[in-house]
């Protein structure tokens, strides 16, 4: 592989803005993409794959290059060069790679793979945490699986076809995809591509969404006419899932505390044609009181460390703090006590979060059910997702009925 100037600058510009400005790794990837209208898609495909390939090992590599937390461009360049090396690929003769250590790359490789928090690249607390929550086996299984790359998984939308009809189409477009058991309204792609480039995205056929994500709404399982609330809408992956499993009937109030992000869920039902969301700005309490007794069905997709989508989002292992923890989980807890009332009695509410932390699932559920406002809830069910153990998102669902 011959590794092209305009392309290895373009990863280390889009690494300079995450390790030392805070940028998130996917909104810099995707800036970095638009650079130039002359690349094509294999360029495009070294650019983020490599960038997302040096942030999840930033730990390993760092070691590697005996970088200690200062990432200048030169230190950059080592932690590519690491990076190069380690796939077989040959250096270029250009005067950033001058000073980089080629020799006992892959010895130092081979030496601190022995040590889990190096050979999986994740700093010590959180190494820590893990298996102090899930135990020694599981969580050498889960973390080396959170290391892999996530498959592109698509949701088709009922609204608009159906899943057959959104294959054959998206193989006239050249992508293929193959039907996932158990998920009724998946597709997978056999390769990656750039799916939001195609027909059936600009038609609302589909959007991105794994497997995992797709059981919450399913989870649910909102009946058509019913009044629902989407408690944490954010963007709307979820509230479009759960406007086509209603056939666009009833009430459906998607709420958030970010107003951009309810004007890009207004802009994807559109797309989608799902008409019977409504959005609601959470600007004060009164906004949540006033929907006290009234629904049938309350999502609470709640606020988490992510920790089951690290795969999507490897930049999370190092933004993430301690304390956070225990600023989330209080979150968590309060949420569960003050949305939960927006129920009717024999109501259904579903708690989920994308970590595999039982501190922020089964734990909080149980805190929940313990408190004054859960007096009133009982336990249905709750599933637990591995991606060591489905090969999708890590993700915690409990569903909760209102006596």
């Amino acid at each position: 592989m011959r590794l092209h100037r305009n392309l290895v600058f373009a990863v280390i510009d889009t690494l300079d803005s995450i390790f030392n400005e805070g940028a998130y790794a996917d909104k810099e990837i995707s800036k970095t993409l638009k650079r130039d209208a002359r690349w094509g898609s294999r360029d495009r495909s070294f650019i983020a794959e490599t960038t997302y390939d040096i942030v999840r090992w930033k730990r390993l590599y760092s070691e590697i290059a005996d970088i200690n937390q200062h990432y200048s461009r030169t230190n950059l360049f080592r932690l590519f060069t690491v990076w190069a090396t380690l796939r077989g690929i040959e250096i270029p003769d250009w005067k950033q790679f001058e000073d980089t250590p080629t020799r006992r790359i892959k010895g130092k490789f081979d030496e601190l793979s022995s040590i889990r928090k190096y050979r999986e690249s994740i700093p010590d607390w959180l190494d820590q945490l893990g298996e102090e929550q899930l135990g020694t086996e599981v969580w050498e299984k889960e973390i080396a699986a959170l290391n892999e790359q996530a498959p592109v998984i698509l949701r088709v939308n009922t609204l608009q076809t159906n899943k057959a009809k959104l294959q054959i189409e998206l193989e006239k477009e050249g992508i293929e995809t193959l039907f996932l058991e158990n998920h009724p309204d998946a597709l997978q792609l056999i390769n990656r591509a750039n799916v939001f480039s195609t027909k059936c995205f600009e038609k609302g056929w589909f959007e991105v969404q794994d497997a995992s994500s797709q059981k919450v709404s399913k989870y649910l399982a909102p009946k058509a006419g019913m009044r629902v609330v989407d408690a944490c809408a954010g963007a709307g992956g979820k509230t479009l899932h759960l406007a086509s499993i209603m056939e666009n009937k009833g009430q459906l109030i998607a709420l958030d505390i970010f107003q951009q992000k309810l004007r890009e869920l207004k802009r994807r039902a559109k797309r989608a044609g799902a008409h019977n969301i409504e959005t609601r700005l959470i600007d004060s309490t009164k906004v949540i009181k006033k929907l006290h007794d009234s629904a049938d069905a309350v999502l609470i997709d709640a606020p988490c460390t992510g920790l089951g989508v690290l795969r999507r989002n490897p930049d999370a292992k190092w933004k993430l703090k301690p304390d956070f923890i225990e600023e989330i989980t209080t979150k968590q807890q309060d949420l569960l006590k003050d949305y939960s009332k927006m129920l009717k009695t024999g109501g259904t509410l579903v708690y989920a979060t994308c970590s595999i932390l039982p501190l922020e699932n089964q734990d909080q559920v149980k805190r929940f059910l313990e408190s004054e406002e859960g007096t009133q809830f009982q336990l249905a069910k709750e599933e637990k997702i591995l991606v060591s153990e489905t090969g999708h998102d890590g993700f915690y669902m409990a569903k909760l009925l209102k006596k």
